[in-house]
């Protein structure tokens, strides 16, 4: 009886020991749980090829940080260029490339790029809601979502502010009139105007003069990159030079900042 009841000890001891190896078993031991907790490795940042500094500007914003520009700023009518060999054999090392269909160029860079790389169109407008696609669109692709989103989020805080600011200068209170060169509708959108008449890509003919200026518009908003010159000469009309294309730094908000002030100082003029 006595061999029983040590046996039956011995048993139970045995199995309250399987029981917390089991219970403790799956628990990760400190440094385990140090090696889980650690820096994760970091996906590797895209690197983004740009035709110029519109599509840098955008896919900035879209939270790129390694972004080549092919065409120099300081060419003032980047569709014009000619990418050098260089250019095309940066284009072949890039993860992502981003082009517009209108730039002449288009057919060389599709051809110089690598197998890896993925071809982007960019719709380049400078309106609000078109950006803001424009860079949810390359966020998702980079990989870069959350930085995308911060940026919008800043982006719509500073073009409020700019929009009631140009607003607070409308001549006599009210929204001027204005006629806009096709690609610089947005900063019409920008002043609080609704355009009454458009004109280009291509100059303006003795027709389109006639009915423009029927119009009597205040502000001609022309687009500094395709200028062809006065466009209503003898309106009376302030014609304002609007600049589609960031700098270097490729930030795209210094665009809007600086139609603000043109506007600013044009219906100040008016």
């Amino acid at each position: 009886m006595a061999r029983t009841r040590v046996r039956i000890t011995s048993l139970l001891a045995l199995s309250a020991a399987l029981f917390l190896t089991a219970a403790c078993g799956n628990d990760p031991s400190p440094q385990d749980t140090k090696s889980e907790a650690g820096p994760q490795p970091q996906a590797k940042k895209p690197v983004v090829v740009v035709t110029t500094t519109w599509e840098g500007a955008f896919a900035k914003a879209a939270g790129a940080e390694d972004v080549k520009v092919i065409v120099p700023q300081s060419v003032h009518h980047a569709p014009d260029y000619d990418p050098k060999p260089s250019d095309l054999a940066a284009v072949a090392k890039a993860d992502f490339v981003l082009y517009a269909p209108f730039e002449p160029y288009a057919a060389k860079i599709k051809e110089a790029a690598g197998s890896k790389a993925k071809l982007v169109e960019v719709n380049l407008d400078n309106d609000p809601d078109k950006v803001k696609a424009e860079v949810d669109k390359l966020g998702a692709l980079f990989g870069t979502a959350d930085a995308a989103t911060r940026w919008k989020t800043g982006f719509d805080t500073e073009y409020a502010k700019l929009n009631k600011d140009v607003q607070a200068g409308w001549p006599g209170g009210r929204s001027p009139s204005v006629v806009t060169q096709v690609f610089t509708a947005w900063s019409a959108k920008l002043a609080g105007a609704t355009p009454v008449g458009t004109y280009g890509p291509e100059a303006v003919t003795p027709a389109q003069l006639a009915e423009l200026a029927a119009k009597k518009p205040e502000l001609v908003l022309d687009n500094a990159h395709m200028s062809t010159g006065t466009v209503l000469p003898d309106s009376g009309a302030k014609q304002v030079k609007i600049v589609n294309y960031p700098g270097e730094d490729l930030d795209l908000l210094t665009v809007y900042r600086n139609a603000a002030t043109e506007l600013k100082k044009a219906m100040g003029a008016s």
